[in-house]
């Protein structure tokens, strides 16, 4: 079930009623919540039963194991059974992973590398929607546990929900069961406050998603299908405009799944914050989808020894860490390309000690950034979206031709546009998206605006000016969020 469908429309107030009427049932609290708890966990497979009932049977299973392997690294006796059953775990969750996702990819370029016919092996199996987040969010539970960072829970039903939890199940945040878990064994009173600011951040969440990566989309898919014939200054246009379209879209579903949640009284992690606004490829990566960079950093990363070991090492870890997050995205040599080349723009900064230089607010204290502010920030974005056109293309001869198709003379003309009426309300959205995030930088998210704006009647002005734009300007055509194939 898609965010942006005529289903979820129905979908959502019906369930925000059912649970909030068994909340407020007279009932005792451990009943209620387990009721709860039952009903969020039904309602979840519903949701992800919507595409294919029968990736309910792999997720379901993926939940066991993860709980089981809880039980039972808590409850071995000696540390070396403990760390098998973690060890166990995640063999068992990357290896029906590497299944889904990986399999025909590696059996087909070990054909072609040696000259052999590999059709009769390919599985030639669907990819489950979501599963590299499910699985993920599987992962860091047994190795919390192990850590001794989080008890392992025998309530079966908590556990399930935190895993299929709707509003996050498909594309994200990856949460951590130290923060999720606990909320799903606890009591929920409903806030209204907090409803309230859900219904704000879902309302940017859809105008992100079907005025400006819907529309977007529309351009950058037009240029890529003819992109050898396209002038340099039309390829500029729409990998600019892709790297908005994938920001409209993956931080549009990520905004919607937070504020989702809030109406359950549920907090999730944040997963981005203004990433464009970074001013250079460190602070991008600390900005741009933050569960999963977090994710590698704490069970990747810092395991391997992080920064604090010699520089070779450090090199190793830099280009393992880009490498795994790249390979993460699919199987495709582009998203391995594309996790090189940030891997080589992050390293220098590490080496010299400077990845960590941009932690505070960028222009803090003041309203507009510094001349320095700006152009490191444009600097940084057209690096992002260099690395963007690799992302997007099918192969790395076609992100190759784009990029050499971008240093043409032509490259200061007028970009081919489809039509003036089309371009110019997506702009206007774009640099309205740009104005309100960079208002509510500091903000914990960028539509906070009860806060940066005091006066109700101007806030709501905006959501009315924000609602008829979608109905005038945005596209209905229940376009599948990027993120899904991942």
């Amino acid at each position: 079930m898609l965010f942006n469908s005529i289903e979820f429309a129905f979908f959502l107030p019906l369930v925000f009623l059912i649970y909030w009427a068994i909340g407020y049932a007279h009932i005792n609290d451990t009943l209620k919540l387990r009721l709860q708890n039952i009903f969020i966990l039904a309602a979840s497979y519903v949701f992800y039963g919507w595409w294919d009932w029968r990736f309910l049977f792999l997720i379901a299973f993926t939940s066991f194991c993860s709980w089981g392997s809880g039980l039972l690294i808590a409850g071995a006796n000696t540390q070396s059974r403990s760390k098998a059953w973690m060890i166990a775990n995640i063999v068992l969750n990357l290896g029906i992973l590497a299944i889904f996702k990986y399999y025909d990819f590696f059996v087909s370029e070990f054909g072609t590398l040696f000259g052999i016919n590999t059709d009769s092996l390919l599985l030639r199996i669907i990819l489950p929607v979501g599963i590299s987040f499910y699985t993920f969010q599987a992962l860091s539970y047994s190795i919390d546990v192990y850590r001794k960072q989080i008890e392992p829970t025998k309530d079966i039903i908590a556990f399930f929900a935190f895993i299929a939890f709707f509003p996050q199940l498909v594309a994200g945040p990856i949460e951590r069961a130290t923060n999720l878990l606990p909320q799903f064994l606890t009591k929920r009173q409903f806030c209204y406050a907090q409803s309230v600011d859900g219904m704000r951040q879902i309302l940017w969440g859809l105008f992100k998603k079907i005025v400006i990566a819907d529309n977007c989309a529309t351009y950058v898919d037009l240029v890529w299908s003819s992109y050898p014939t396209q002038s340099a200054s039309t390829l500029l246009l729409a990998a600019i405009m892709f790297s908005f379209q994938i920001y409209g879209d993956f931080s549009g579903y990520s905004d919607i799944a937070i504020g989702t949640a809030k109406l359950f009284g549920i907090k999730l992690m944040r997963n981005f914050n203004s990433p464009y606004f970074s001013r250079d490829i460190a602070e991008f990566w600390r900005r741009w989808h933050i569960s999963l960079t977090t994710w590698f950093r704490d069970y990747v990363y810092i395991p391997l020894g992080g920064s604090r070991v010699g520089k070779w090492k450090i090199v190793r870890n830099t280009f393992v860490i880009f490498l795994v997050s790249g390979i993460w995205h699919g199987a495709n040599w582009t998203f391995l390309g594309w996790g090189t080349y940030h891997a080589l723009l992050f390293l220098p900064l590490i080496l010299l000690g400077k990845n960590r230089k941009y932690t505070n607010l960028v222009a803090e204290g003041r309203f507009m950034p510094t001349w320095r502010e700006a152009i490191q920030m444009i600097l940084t974005f057209v690096l992002v979206v260099l690395g963007w056109i690799i992302f997007r293309a099918e192969t790395i001869a076609q992100a190759w031709d784009y990029v050499q198709g971008l240093f043409a003379r032509d490259l200061f003309s007028i970009p081919h546009i489809i039509s003036r009426p089309f371009i110019i309300p997506l702009v206007l959205a774009i640099l309205f998206m740009l104005v309100i995030e960079w208002i509510n930088r500091a903000e914990t998210h960028t539509f906070a605006i009860n806060r940066t704006i005091p006066l109700q009647w101007v806030r709501r002005i905006i959501y009315i000016a924000i609602a008829v734009y979608m109905i005038y300007f945005g596209k209905f055509d229940y376009n599948q969020f990027i993120y899904f194939q991942f």
